[in-house]
């Protein structure tokens, strides 16, 4: 163990547990429905569930409590929880995979690992001394008021429930917010508000910047976008009714309901569907509605994975803290949105995730001297098999940067794809141009898992571990075979020499292991449209003076031209990854035009596009730069 407040890098091993002590009550109570009113006359809506020892009466005294905001419907929350331990029993029946890469098996054996109950109320936390209150945000579930994700409205109302929480009779004024998604974004906002009481945050697959992962992905909408709020809007018209009755919220709810029934979505459309919509930017009002990093003091958990859609932000989030290691970790999973903490529990991995939560509230609210802070406080599943592995930070201090160059000559190991091309650490002698490809898009792809959340990663290796036939509509550019082993470790950035036949184009990338058999595994993505290829220097990360990761401003002050048939250079961000590639293995970049279900050109950016190809001009090389650990070739 280390001494509190204190943080030994390696004190602490991944697969280390932490005593949380046996459980103190029996039973849970909940109070459904709890009113809390805000300043502008909305009332939230939340389940209250406190310790006892009999359901129909909650334990005496005050007790830490653990707030988690959900726009899905609290009511999910509370019948899901019920069956969180059935499906930790369940998820058991299915054996996990080697982990070498993510199945479907480790989807269906997520559960065994505490997911269910962290989305949940955390029954474990209940069972020690824990109260937890899940609250509709406004707008949504049995919340009266009109939903606007992330607004400074909402923000607000996370202060105000933390206050109103803080007041209560059943609160001993230590506090924790916690969340999936979109509540650990929310957790983050409230750490960042620095709420008096507020002690600790474990947030789970969270976002740095919801609309630029997600919403503007590379400065194109992601179709997930509108289904995810098509999902919020349903969930709002399923409400408490008793609840409501109860309360005399009935009439607020109805007339809000009736107001606003599809919050967000007639906006989404018309962003879709306008040029130059100030919204298809990132602007200032975008900017409002993100967590201040900078200022969160209270101790905060980051749990995220390789193939989430906010895989971009993991480090960034725990670097922008500004808390030593220890106060604040991140842990970062080989897997999906939903497969959350996949054979956690298990020998060599950390602990179940409800475990693991309650470790950390224990240390930060109840003061418990558990060790959990010599825990990472940088911790990853290296991808391809590589295990587990804790440092101080990331990426691996032992990586350097690398630069790999792309070549018209076929490296004979993708006649799959639209066009072989190689990759290696000599620039080309000779210029060549590849046009990259049309076509239908398959959906059997790794993006089809990212934006399924893993969901179709049960359907075989082609939803998520081998790509080969996304390829086939795109260019590839593949090494020789890897005389040794090598360590991925960072961001990356593709530099392309390029021309389009329009006024725009739009850049696809995934980064792949290449296996001996040919499956093509991805690691990341990247992706980019032209005309907001204008970099914040500022924001960018260097590395020996080389541009590792470019942040593209992505607003409507920045926009570049592009001029058919006049070539440019364009520098595309791809996300963080440690991954292992093994002797006999090949470091793949694939090019495409398009990528589904991950984007969407709407119809006024895809009638600008006439052709595109990349230009391998010995003048002006195009290379992938990357930090690693080994020799690439």
């Amino acid at each position: 163990m280390v001494a509190p407040g204190r943080h030994d890098a390696g004190a602490v091993s991944v697969g280390a547990r932490f005593d949380i002590g046996p459980a103190q009550y029996p039973v849970a109570h909940l109070d459904a429905t709890v009113g809390i009113p805000m300043s502008d006359g909305v009332v939230l809506c939340a389940d209250l569930t406190r310790p006892a020892y009999r359901r129909a009466e909650p334990a005496d005294g005050a007790f830490p409590v653990v707030v988690n905001f959900t726009p899905y419907n609290r009511l999910g929350n509370r019948y899901i929880g019920r069956m969180a331990r059935v499906a930790r029993r369940v998820g058991r029946v299915v054996r996990g995979s080697d982990r070498r890469r993510f199945t479907g098996r480790d989807l269906l054996h997520t559960p065994a690992g505490g997911a269910v109950d962290v989305f949940a109320t955390n029954r474990t936390l209940v069972e020690r001394g824990y109260a937890d209150l899940v609250v509709d945000v406004r707008g949504t579930g049995s919340s009266t008021g009109a939903w606007d994700f992330f607004s400074p409205r909402e923000h607000r109302d996370y202060v105000e429930v933390i206050d109103w929480v803080r007041e209560q009779p059943w609160c001993d004024g230590h506090i924790a917010v916690t969340g999936i998604s979109y509540g650990a974004i929310a957790a983050l906002i409230v750490a960042g508000e620095r709420p008096a009481g507020l002690d600790a945050v474990f947030a789970m697959v969270a976002g740095e910047d919801p609309v630029r992962e997600l919403g503007l992905t590379g400065g194109v909408p992601t179709p997930g976008m509108a289904l995810w709020m098509a999902v919020v809007n349903a969930g709002k018209f399923m409400p408490s009714p008793r609840g409501l009755i109860r309360n005399g919220l009935l009439g607020a709810y109805l007339r809000d309901r009736l107001g606003d029934p599809v919050s967000g979505l007639g906006k989404a459309a018309r962003i879709a569907a306008t040029e130059g919509h100030p919204d298809g930017f990132l602007n200032d009002q975008w900017a409002e509605r993100l967590p201040k990093f900078e200022d969160i003091a209270a101790p905060t958990w980051i749990l995220g994975a390789w193939h989430d859609v906010y895989n971009r932000s993991n480090f960034r989030m725990f670097d922008r803290i500004g808390l030593p290691g220890g106060r604040k970790q991140v842990l970062v999973d080989d897997g999906y949105h939903l497969s959350i903490g996949a054979g956690f529990g298990e020998p060599g991995n950390p602990p179940a995730l409800d475990e693991l939560q309650c470790a950390w509230f224990d240390k930060w609210l109840k003061g418990i001297d558990n060790g959990i802070d010599g825990y990472g406080p940088v911790t990853v599943r290296r991808q391809g098999g590589g295990g587990w592995v804790s440092r101080p930070e990331f990426s691996d201090p032992a990586a350097t940067v690398r630069r790999l160059y792309l070549s018209g000559a076929p490296s004979g190991a993708a006649a799959h794809a639209a066009v072989d091309a190689a990759l290696g650490d000599t620039a080309p002698s000779a210029g060549t141009r590849l046009p990259l490809p049309t076509g239908r898009r398959r959906a059997a792809s790794n993006n089809a898992a990212l934006m399924s959340m893993g969901v179709t990663t049960v359907l075989g290796r082609r939803f998520g571990s081998d790509d080969r036939l996304a390829e086939a509509t795109a260019v590839t550019f593949t090494t020789v075979p890897l005389e040794a082993g090598l360590m991925l470790s960072g961001p990356m950035n593709l530099h392309l020499r390029v021309e389009a036949g329009g006024t725009e184009a739009f850049w696809s990338v995934t980064v792949t292991d290449v296996e001996p058999d040919g499956a093509s595994a991805p690691l990341t993505r990247g992706a980019l449209l032209s005309s907001l290829r204008a970099v914040d220097e500022k924001g960018s990360t260097y590395l020996d003076g080389e541009l590792l990761f470019p942040l593209h401003t992505l607003r409507a002050d920045s926009v570049l031209p592009v001029v058919p048939g006049e070539p440019f250079d364009i520098d595309i961000e791809i996300n963080p990854t440690e991954a292992v590639l093994r002797a006999g293995h090949r470091l793949r970049v694939t090019v495409a035009s398009g990528s589904f279900p991950r984007h969407w050109l709407p119809p006024h950016l895809s009638r600008k596009i006439n052709g595109q190809c990349i230009i391998l001009d010995p003048e002006h090389p195009s290379y992938l730069t990357f930090p690693a650990v080994g020799s690439p070739l």
